[in-house]
């Protein structure tokens, strides 16, 4: 990789890094009618697209039994795979039970005021395969819908000849409801919608790939989404104490997730940013995904960068917003106080991402290209929903009879302001 000046970026790499695209408007319209037909014509389209996209003639579309039977099959072998899975899922499930939010009441003068949380009924996640699985996906999207109360849970993940057993056995170790083989595109909009098979949700998580970015962006109104995701994306911040090899081992675990997928490293010290490209060059080599690897470093939005001061690495930290932020750094906590736009961040030498992807506990489907800006990531909060409650007495509403009474008649509407006098006659 080459190294590159921050204060020496045109505009146009400027806009590369800081509006990454994650191509969804170029396969729009064939979204658009993929998702169409899936919600005119149900099963037999999810058939034809399987056939289609994924080369599998699907039978049964649910395979909850199957993911029930790969799960039992792990554990009648002892297999050390399934001990990691329930690792990781009891970690994950301890840290978003920590996240459910407490129904109040509390006085408020004469006033009786409080909230209340509530889950939804019905959520659909959904879980990538094709060249890669991840069962650590399906752990990140049931689990914090089955911690918030989510009565009903699905799962959507691709067909194939064989699908992938150590995720069927992870959703079901999630707690999943009910598994249907059906990925891309028509799997989005069979979860909005519901088929003779699938069962529609209220909300649609999970991350996908541009496809499945297009149909959530498409079906959005109909039914809730968490957000739109684009590929993976991490930025390491760091400075002259930072280990070059371990910065680069960090930006190339990112890179083998997709050739879109955009890594940064961003240090003010130049001697460092010359190891860690020197670092990434040397250890790119014999990858098992090199080829996805070097796609992604290649990617406009990649790169290392000199930063004039440590300051100056900040504020492109912060107007990056990345998906995962490493800051390796003497003092990362001061650095980390001056940040807030991040979807999760790994402070210290000992904390890669690769751990918060799979075992620390927190959720890795998160915001990526600047959506760190507006909105966190998937927790608990996601299948929430919440309502206020008051009770006020004679005295508490007379209190506030002119107040209501006189805005009410400011904007013309009588029979709100009666409904107040109604209870003094």
């Amino acid at each position: 990789m080459d190294v590159r000046t921050v204060a020496d970026l045109s505009p146009a790499e400027r806009l590369a890094f800081f509006e990454r695209d994650a191509g969804v408007d170029a396969v729009r319209d064939d979204v658009s009618e993929i998702v169409d037909r899936v919600r005119t014509e149900g099963d037999v389209a999810l058939r034809e697209f399987s056939e289609e996209f994924d080369g599998v003639a699907v039978g049964n579309i649910d395979i909850t039994d199957d993911a029930e039977r790969a799960h039992a099959e792990f554990d009648d072998a002892n297999d050390p795979v399934l001990d990691a899975v329930r690792d990781a899922a009891a970690n994950i499930r301890e840290f978003h039970e920590r996240q459910h939010p407490e129904d109040w009441r509390d006085e408020f003068g004469d006033r009786e005021l409080g909230r209340r949380f509530r889950p939804i009924d019905r959520a659909g996640v959904y879980v990538p395969g094709g060249a890669a699985a991840y069962p650590s996906s399906a752990l990140m999207g049931v689990i914090p819908a089955a911690v918030a109360g989510v009565d009903h849970v699905s799962v959507a993940t691709p067909p194939a000849e064989e699908i992938n057993p150590v995720t069927l056995a992870a959703i079901h170790e999630a707690g999943a409801d009910a598994v249907y083989q059906v990925g891309g595109a028509q799997a989005i909009a069979a979860l909005a919608y519901g088929t003779e098979t699938v069962t529609n949700a209220q909300k649609v998580v999970g991350p996908g790939n541009k496809w499945v970015t297009a149909a959530k962006a498409i079906v959005q109104g109909d039914v809730e989404i968490d957000f739109l995701a684009g590929p993976s994306e991490v930025l390491v911040l760091a400075d002259e104490t930072a280990d070059p090899d371990l910065v680069a081992s960090d930006l190339i675990a990112q890179a083998e997730h997709d050739p879109n997928a955009s890594v940064v490293a961003v240090t003010d010290d130049a001697a460092l940013a010359e190891a860690v490209a020197e670092a990434v060059d040397e250890q790119v080599a014999g990858r098992k995904r090199e080829e996805t690897i070097r796609a992604a470093l290649d990617n406009d939005a990649s790169g290392v960068l000199h930063a004039r001061s440590m300051p100056e690495a900040v504020l492109f930290t912060e107007e990056y917003a990345a998906e995962h932020l490493s800051i390796a750094a003497d003092d990362d906590e001061a650095l980390l106080a001056r940040i807030s736009n991040a979807g999760s961040v790994f402070l210290g030498a000992y904390s890669p991402v690769a751990a918060g992807d799979y075992a620390t506990g927190t959720n890795h489907v998160l915001p990526t290209n600047g959506g760190a800006k507006r909105y966190g990531g998937l927790s608990v909060d996601t299948f929430l929903r919440s309502s206020t409650v008051q009770r006020l007495d004679r005295d508490a509403l007379d209190g506030l009879s002119e107040t209501i009474t006189t805005l009410a008649e400011a904007e013309g509407l009588e029979a709100h302001a009666e409904s107040v006098r109604k209870r003094f006659e």
